[in-house]
């Protein structure tokens, strides 16, 4: 069966994971996906993450999940997909989201790459929204 929207579904591997409180989680490989996670390392989400392309037909990404040592809660309270398929959310450099006043990144696919919504303003570009992490 083939994944209609692969970024929705590597979200949800990440929160289901998490639910289940597992340390590792493998999500079939794509240049986005590897983006996206590398961005959730830079940003302090994840503990570690591994390209594996020999695995499968695309490869596997396999991420370790970072939860908080004494509470044992997951670092990533929410992980929300703002623009899908049926309905592009599209934005200026100027009208990029805030997530929590700065404390949380907003995931923007732009011209120049996928980059956190902090990296857009800089860089004065808007792009895609893909997602809410905080």
């Amino acid at each position: 069966m083939a994944v209609t929207d692969p970024i929705a579904d590597y979200l949800t591997r990440i929160r289901n994971a998490q639910q289940a409180n597992h340390k590792i989680v493998e999500i079939p490989s794509s240049k986005e996906k590897k983006a996206l996670t590398e961005i959730l390392y830079e940003s302090g989400y994840i503990l570690k993450y591994k390209f594996d392309d020999e695995a499968g037909k695309h490869g596997i990404i396999k991420i370790a999940l970072k939860y908080d040592p004494v509470s044992r809660l997951p670092v990533i309270r929410l992980l929300e997909r703002v623009s899908r398929p049926g309905l592009r959310q599209y934005k200026k450099a100027s009208d990029l989201p805030k997530v929590i006043n700065g404390l949380g990144i907003a995931i923007i696919s732009t011209s120049k790459g996928i980059m956190t919504d902090k990296n857009a303003r800089t860089e004065n570009v808007g792009g895609e929204v893909l997602c809410l992490i905080h």
